[in-house]
């Protein structure tokens, strides 16, 4: 008992870092300064804020260790409901975060682009900033494709969670739920651009359903009668 509220409540704090550094990185590292659409006006923050850049770009990386540190938790505190299917979900969060640290190379390619090297030399000025731009725009759709395994991932862990019999059944209908409100922020995106309304209910419904997963394994952990109740059956 004592060791799989230790694991839930793990899977809690490293999921809660995850939230924190995330957010940490869009907010200071990148909200203020990459401006889509303005190469110049990009340019001009990006080599202005050098610093602050790189560490947004440290965070993004480190909240991407944290999430798949968080899903090796929840497969040690799953598996035993379903072992293929907490496998699934881990595969799934895997694919995903390779696929944002191997875009996050886009994004630093565009600090490279302006860094002023020697070796720059033979591209004219003027181009620098839209290659720059060009970079950035590439990262914003490989991150958008992480979020195809990103929301997918969803499905199998809160249907584990909702099969468990020691954590709330809501909270793995909701997390199912989120799943596909998750998946329309990529498909909004790719198919209909002009439509960023949409996007808000995965934002909505994302925080909801993850905030609550996190609150919850860090706080409650497991319900003891339940899972004694579970393990009998």
């Amino acid at each position: 008992m004592n060791s799989i509220n230790r694991t839930a409540r793990m899977a809690g704090l490293l999921y809660l870092i995850f939230i924190v550094t995330s957010i940490f990185a869009n907010a200071f590292g990148r909200s203020k300064i990459i401006v889509y659409g303005d190469a110049a006006v990009t340019a001009k923050n990006i080599m202005a804020a050098d610093g602050v850049f790189r560490i947004g770009f440290m965070s993004d990386l480190l909240s991407a260790v944290f999430f798949l540190l968080a899903a090796w938790a929840l497969y040690v505190l799953l598996q035993p409901v379903n072992k293929h299917l907490a496998l699934l979900f881990v595969l799934l969060n895997l694919a995903g975060v390779a696929i944002q640290c191997i875009n996050m190379l886009n994004l630093f390619a565009s600090l490279l682009l302006l860094s002023g090297a020697e070796y720059l030399n033979v591209f004219p000025v003027g181009q620098l900033p839209a290659l720059a731009m060009l970079f950035l725009n590439l990262y914003k759709n490989g991150f958008m494709i992480a979020q195809l395994f990103y929301g997918a991932w969803l499905f199998p862990l809160g249907y584990l969670v909702f099969k468990s019999g020691y954590l709330p059944k809501l909270l793995g209908i909701v997390l199912m739920i989120e799943c596909f409100a998750w998946l329309m922020y990529p498909f909004q995106f790719f198919f209909f651009p002009a439509y960023e309304v949409i996007s808000y209910l995965s934002f909505a419904v994302g925080f909801i359903g993850e905030f609550s997963l996190t609150l919850w394994l860090l706080i409650k952990g497991v319900e003891e009668q339940k899972l004694v109740l579970a393990e009998a059956l």
